[in-house]
C-alpha cells in the first residue's frame, strides 16, 4: 500500500507517494493507525507526525533511542544523592532488625 500526501498550495491535490525517507503521518492517521506507527518505527525507521502540516513530533524505537542518547553511568540512588552535595544529607541507616513480636 502506498501513500500519498497532499502538497502545500495545490488545492488538496495528491502529490507523489511517499518515499522512504519521509514516513509522514497526519495526526489523526497517526492516532487512528498507532500499531503501525510503532511497528515501522521498529522496523523501517523514525515516523514523523505532522499537526497542520508542520512536523510536531517524531516516533523512533526504543533501540535508536538508546542509540541517540549518551552513555552514561548510572549511579545507584545513594550515589545520586550524595553527588547533591546537600549539606547535613544523612544517608547512613540502622541495620534493621526486624521487630520484636508476642505470641
Amino acid at each position: 500500500m502506498t501513500k500519498t500526501r497532499r502538497a502545500t498550495g495545490t488545492g488538496g491535490a495528491a502529490t507523489k507517494p511517499r518515499n522512504h525517507a519521509y514516513r509522514g503521518w497526519k495526526l489523526e492517521d497517526a492516532k487512528a493507525r498507532f500499531s503501525e506507527v510503532v511497528r515501522r518505527a521498529r522496523t523501517e525507521g523514525p515516523q514523523r507526525v505532522t499537526v497542520r502540516g508542520k512536523d510536531a513530533v517524531v516516533v523512533i524505537s526504543a533501540e535508536e533511542l538508546e542509540r541517540l542518547l549518551p552513555r552514561k553511568q548510572r549511579l545507584s540512588f545513594v550515589a545520586f544523592m550524595e553527588s547533591l552535595h546537600v549539606p547535613g544529607l544523612d544517608l547512613g541507616r540502622e541495620p534493621d532488625r526486624g521487630r520484636d513480636v508476642e505470641l
